[in-house]
């Protein structure tokens, strides 16, 4: 979709991306749904106060094998701290997230629905999951908020509204993130990094 004018200020926004789905006006700080060739306004993209960051929307980060470009940036908040997303493409145009927490980094890329774990019942720690012929052990539970977004992602982002979070470990060190709410879930695999181990190539 080429440039259109923000429902919000009447400015003109730019993908930056032609998978964009949500995009922020740079002029009003408004989120935007594209949606079949028409726009609408999704809300606000939250306070994102700054922190120091290893990398930023931009910049390429080469994790081991994997190299993203880094389009969208998401905050989520989990009561005693918070932990950032960024979203990104690889050369190839794959869809990955790059997660910030604590320090450490998590590179995922999303699981098709076809291979999501089939679970009844509640998550609980403990549990296993199996997911793409591999078996996983929940480690974590837990909810967060979306407190702030900007840039571009390629799935609607909402700020204000809560997550449950499922993240579970296999015995080979893969991470299987899984997202729940209300109407929906999606799910993630990928590998932990220490930041001593990625390249940065920023934009500037």
């Amino acid at each position: 979709m080429s440039t259109f004018s923000c429902p919000n200020c009447g400015d003109d926004v730019t993908p930056t991306i032609a998978r964009a789905r949500m995009v922020t006006c740079p002029s009003c700080d408004s989120t935007i749904l594209i949606e079949s060739e028409a726009v609408r306004l999704a809300g606000d993209q939250g306070v994102m106060h700054e922190v120091p960051l290893l990398f930023d929307i931009g910049d390429t980060v080469i994790c081991g094998k994997t190299t993203v470009t880094l389009h969208g940036h998401a905050r989520f908040s989990y009561g005693r701290g918070f932990w950032e997303e960024f979203w990104g493409e690889t050369p190839s145009g794959d869809p990955m997230w790059v997660s910030v927490d604590e320090g450490d980094i998590v590179v995922q890329k999303p699981v098709p629905p076809r291979n999501w774990p089939r679970a009844q019942g509640e998550f609980r720690p403990g549990r296993e999951l199996r997911c793409q012929d591999q078996s996983f052990k929940v480690v974590e539970v837990d909810s967060a908020e979306c407190v702030a977004v900007r840039g571009s992602f390629d799935e609607e982002l909402k700020v204000g509204e809560t997550y449950r979070f499922v993240n579970a470990q296999s015995s080979s060190g893969m991470l299987l993130s899984g997202e729940i709410w209300e109407g929906g879930q999606s799910w993630f695999l990928g590998f932990w990094f220490d930041p001593f181990e990625i390249k940065v190539r920023s934009q500037s």
